[in-house]
């Protein structure tokens, strides 16, 4: 895929590459962001070759600091607004993927970067990356799943704090409360990235997605349901394995 103006897709040996690419402007999400971002999550979804997705912001910034408030918050009308966001439900689509997806994290990491990071299932950061939710001060909340996404991965407490209080968190304190899974050095966040994403994608495809189906649904189940789960999708795995 190519042609896109504010993201570059890449597909290289099972693993897809999408960089946010306004590097100009910190790689702030925008309408057209969003539109581009939908048809290539889409395209992902549907592609056999892809074992796993590794996303990433381009220039040395910022991953994405946050989501362009100019276009956004002038929508036409509630009612077109609401139109577009079900047409181009770039969040649900996001967490609808079977494969992995790993955010490679760098610079400012804010508002739609946070949310973009948080619908991804590892994160990479490096050492100078800076986590914050400037939403409510600037007298909205967040729209992309924050609010909930946040709390179920660094605790409740915390989120209120980022967001109420505009709290940011830096590489350290990300890492102790769970945010990212590991810190390295500016220069070797890709390398570290990719050999993970490497890793994952040597793994059978089916049993990879089926175990993080087991993990994503089974948080909303009780442990009876949950365990219940892992052994229809056990059975499916070994179904697999013999077929291969």
């Amino acid at each position: 895929m190519s042609g896109f103006e504010t993201i570059i897709y890449e597909k290289k040996e099972g693993i897809g590459y999408v960089t946010l690419n306004r590097p100009q402007a910190l790689n702030v999400y925008n309408l057209k962001m969003r539109d581009e971002l939908y048809q290539i999550l889409g395209a992902i979804k549907d592609d056999s070759e892809v074992k796993v997705a590794v996303f990433r912001g381009a220039g040395e910034r910022a991953f994405c600091a946050g989501a362009d408030l100019t276009e956004f918050l002038t929508a036409p009308s509630p009612t077109i607004a609401r139109q577009a966001r079900w047409e181009r439900d770039v969040w649900g689509l996001f967490l609808s993927l079977p494969q992995p997806i790993i955010a490679a994290l760098h610079g400012y990491v804010l508002g739609s970067g946070i949310e973009i990071a948080l619908c991804c299932d590892l994160r990479i950061a490096s050492e100078d990356v800076q986590f914050g939710l400037p939403e409510t001060g600037l007298g909205i909340i967040p729209a992309a799943g924050a609010t909930q996404t946040l709390p179920r991965t660094i605790g409740r407490a915390k989120t209120l704090e980022m967001l109420l209080a505009g709290t940011r968190l830096n590489a350290q304190e990300a890492l102790h409360l769970g945010l990212v899974n590991q810190i390295v050095p500016r220069e070797q966040l890709f390398p570290a990235t990719e050999k993970i994403a490497r890793k994952i994608a040597s793994r059978s495809q089916p049993v990879v997605k089926y175990t993080k189906f087991a993990i994503l649904h089974g948080l909303d189940l009780t442990l009876e349901q949950g365990l219940e789960l892992e052994s229809k999708l056990a059975s499916l795995a070994l179904k697999v394995r013999y077929a291969e």
